[in-house]
């Protein structure tokens, strides 16, 4: 299937109105995230792609910086897209007739498009920053299928009007009612959604 084709079918759920808020390279940055960058501007100089002079300067910027904007120009020219510590892209994703995943630091924008057409989605929100606490994610699903994991305290709901009759909510309810939502609009025919929260983490063994 074509780039092209998969594009059409992408702008098919894109929203056309303006997203109100910060854009996501001006929201501020934590120490994970300049952590994050610390370890691969290390792993760069290591290697040999950034000299000490240029670690050394990096780090600088890195300690330095105040929002996701500041840090994710660091690391560009060391990591293909898809392997950046800190993802600010707002391209839809689309899955036609092949399996397409977002994860890792990325900043989720209030509308979130996302178009299956006989293939398989994989949107993991554990890492992920919610730019607002309501995300709509835009669904356009035709014999295909949207695996969703939703990190605690955030609840999964079916926007009104919306044609997504075959959702599997296999989230943890959340204690805060005022807790963030994700709201799934759009339609799904022949496909279907799934919700689930993250694994909790293995206990150790108890002597």
């Amino acid at each position: 299937m074509s780039n092209d084709f998969r594009e059409w079918i992408a702008a098919l759920v894109t929203p056309r109105e303006g997203s109100s808020g910060p854009r996501p390279e001006e929201l501020r940055a934590s120490d994970a995230d300049r952590e994050r960058v610390i370890s691969v501007l290390t792993d760069a100089m290591a290697d040999g792609r950034l000299s000490r002079l240029e670690h050394e300067e990096r780090i600088d910027a890195a300690y330095k910086a105040r929002t996701l904007g500041d840090l994710i120009g660091l690391t560009r020219d060391l990591l293909p897209p898809d392997q950046q510590p800190i993802a600010l892209h707002s391209r839809p994703v689309a899955a036609v007739f092949r399996n397409e995943s977002r994860g890792g630091r990325w900043v989720v924008p209030s509308t979130v498009p996302v178009s299956s057409i006989g293939g398989k989605v994989d949107l993991d929100l554990r890492d992920a920053l919610l730019q607002s606490r309501r995300i709509v994610v835009q669904l356009a699903v035709v014999a295909g299928t949207v695996n969703m994991t939703v990190p605690e305290g955030v609840r999964v709901v079916v926007a009104p009007g919306a044609r997504v009759t075959q959702f599997k909510d296999h989230t943890r309810p959340p204690a805060d009612p005022d807790c963030p939502v994700i709201e799934l609009a759009g339609y799904v025919w022949g496909g279907r959604v799934i919700a689930k929260s993250p694994k909790p983490p293995k206990k150790g063994w108890r002597r």
